[in-house]
């Protein structure tokens, strides 16, 4: 029988993990994270000149995997299924949705500062923090999910259908939410010991090797034939405009299909030991997430990533990107800003119930009537107080 794989006591609903689950993190996945992390990255930081820079645009295809649907199912790896009860409602509140709304303030302070009109963004947040907000609703349907008969089955289904409703779009960002909700399962599934037998069996490794050089080649090859909009997950399908509508749905189970498949493989390749550096700034990739685009934004908006155009210059503004993601992940960072990627909630919250022990009260008995039959013997538990 499959066993759990081994987890940090982090989870969805306390991203960076408290001291004590920072001793006890398991190396594999902070590695995974740290990847992530650092592909999101170049590709934000590269974005604004990726489409004229073919081996920008093909890195982008060649990766899309391992960034965005890869920090999906990491995120249904440390999920709870579990009922939400106060503690985990509260978590949420301080892990997810107030550090939302603190950075999607900060966006667009620093969007006004550069020259923008100041927004603020509730129903649509911007850049990367649709990622928050899809988290939020994944941490609430999760325990209604789980208890379906086909889990993975229905949100797929969920997932395909939903591309033909024009109403799930961008806002509250439902359409990522559902489309990405089969990922989300299938980490918790994986956090639970599903397909244990994959990630340490030998016939694996070259299965995964193979996986990850099909992305590659399809990356440099196809790169052009194969819509962004296809990948983004967060229009509807009149929008996305693939081959047709009749087929949209094709469209988008081959590419949930291949970005589950490449995660896998991800994942297997991974080190599960302890790396120098990389272990431990991929144990900040909440705070390398949330950071980054506040610094990438003003260089974006000045035209000064748009100027590079030479070889050397977009392997200096990738060094760059590296560089920056291993500075928003390291602990003198994480520990300098976790009261805005953790802030407190103690000024919004009433105090937490405690909770109540039971009274015992002592009851007088009344013997039973002498009866033929021998009565069966009871637990401790049914045996009658005895009074003093």
């Amino acid at each position: 029988m499959d066993k759990p794989l081994p987890r940090s006591a982090t989870a969805v609903g306390n991203p960076e993990g408290t001291a004590r689950a920072e001793r006890a993190r398991d190396p594999w996945w902070d590695n995974a994270r740290f990847v992530s992390a650092t592909l999101i990255v170049i590709l934000h930081t590269a974005g604004s000149i990726m489409e004229k820079e073919e081996v920008l645009h093909s890195f982008h295809i060649a990766s899309w995997a391992f960034r965005v649907p890869a920090f999906v199912m990491l995120a249904g790896v440390f999920s709870s299924a579990g009922p939400l009860g106060p503690r985990p409602l509260r978590s949420l509140l301080q892990s997810i949705v107030l550090p939302a709304l603190v950075f999607s303030l900060f966006f667009s302070l620093e969007s006004r500062w550069l020259g923008a009109e100041f927004t603020l963004h509730i129903v649509q947040l911007p850049w990367t923090l649709w990622f928050l907000m899809s988290l939020f609703f994944w941490r609430l349907l999760l325990p209604l999910v789980v208890q379906l008969r086909h889990p993975l089955l229905v949100t797929t289904g969920v997932a395909l259908a939903v591309g033909y409703v024009d109403d799930f779009g961008m806002a509250f960002s439902a359409s990522r939410t559902l489309v990405y909700l089969p990922l989300v399962y299938l980490g918790w599934r994986i956090g639970q010991g599903y397909l244990h037998s994959w990630f340490t069996s030998r016939w694996s490794l070259p299965v995964a090797v193979a996986g990850i050089l099909a992305s590659c080649v399809v990356g440099w090859l196809w790169h052009r034939d194969i819509k962004g909009n296809w990948l983004s997950m967060r229009h509807p399908y009149s929008v996305a405009d693939p081959l047709s509508l009749e087929f949209a749905w094709v469209i988008r189970l081959l590419v949930l299909a291949s970005a589950a498949a490449l995660v896998l493989c991800l994942l297997r390749l991974m080190p599960r030991r302890r790396l120098p550096l990389i272990s431990a700034m991929g144990a900040g990739g909440f705070t390398i997430y949330l950071l980054h685009p506040l610094v990438i934004l003003p260089f974006r908006e000045q035209g000064w990533i748009s100027r590079v155009n030479t070889p050397v210059e977009i392997v200096g503004l990738v060094l760059c990107a590296i560089l920056l993601t291993m500075a928003l992940g390291s602990s003198p960072v994480r520990r300098l800003v976790r009261p805005l990627t953790r802030p407190s909630i103690g000024w919004l919250l009433a105090p937490a119930p405690a909770r109540q022990q039971p009274v015992f009260t002592a009851t007088t008995t009344t013997p039973a009537p002498p009866t033929a039959t021998i009565p069966a013997p009871r637990s401790a538990a049914e045996q009658p107080t005895r009074t003093a």
